[in-house]
C-alpha cells in the first residue's frame, strides 16, 4: 500500500515540503507558527516503530523545523510533541509560542477555534518553508 497521510491531517493543515524522512505540513492557524512532521514510513504509530537511523533523522528534522518555525513568526519558546491520541499515525508537532499568544502557558491542542491564515500570509509562509535549505540535511 505504501505511505499515506492520515485523512485527519488534510483538515486544518497544508502540505508544505518533503524532507529526507518527513512529509511537512503547515498548521493553518495564524495564532501560532506551527509545523507538523509526518515520517514517510508506512504503519508507524510510536517512535519505537522507527529504526534507530530513522529516529535520529526525525530528531534532526525536528530541530530543523524548530529553526524554521522561528523564521515563520516571533517565537519565545518551541513546543515539540508527539502526542497521537486523536490521530495515531506518528507525527511531531513543532509549535512556536509567545507569552502573549492567548493560551500561554497552556498547551495549544484542542484549545479554541483555529484562525486560518489570510491567503497572502499563507502563501508567504509556504514559500519560506519551500525555500528552506535544511542546514545540511
Amino acid at each position: 500500500m505504501g505511505f499515506e497521510v492520515a485523512p485527519a491531517f488534510e483538515t486544518g493543515s497544508l502540505a508544505a515540503a518533503e524532507w529526507p524522512l518527513c512529509h511537512v505540513r503547515l498548521q493553518d492557524d495564524a495564532r501560532f507558527p506551527w509545523l507538523i512532521l509526518i515520517p514517510r514510513v508506512e504503519g508507524v504509530v510510536e517512535l519505537e516503530d522507527l529504526s534507530v537511523e530513522q529516529r535520529t533523522m526525525l530528531m534532526e528534522e525536528a530541530v530543523r523545523a524548530g529553526a524554521l518555525v522561528r523564521q515563520l513568526g516571533a517565537v519565545e519558546k518551541l513546543n515539540v510533541g508527539a502526542i497521537g491520541n486523536v490521530t495515531a499515525q506518528l507525527h511531531v508537532h513543532v509549535v512556536g509560542r509567545r507569552r502573549y499568544d492567548g493560551l500561554w502557558p497552556d498547551p495549544v491542542w484542542g484549545r479554541g477555534p483555529s484562525v486560518p491564515y489570510a491567503d497572502d500570509e499563507r502563501a508567504r509562509l509556504l514559500g519560506v518553508i519551500a525555500d528552506d535549505e535544511g542546514a545540511g540535511l
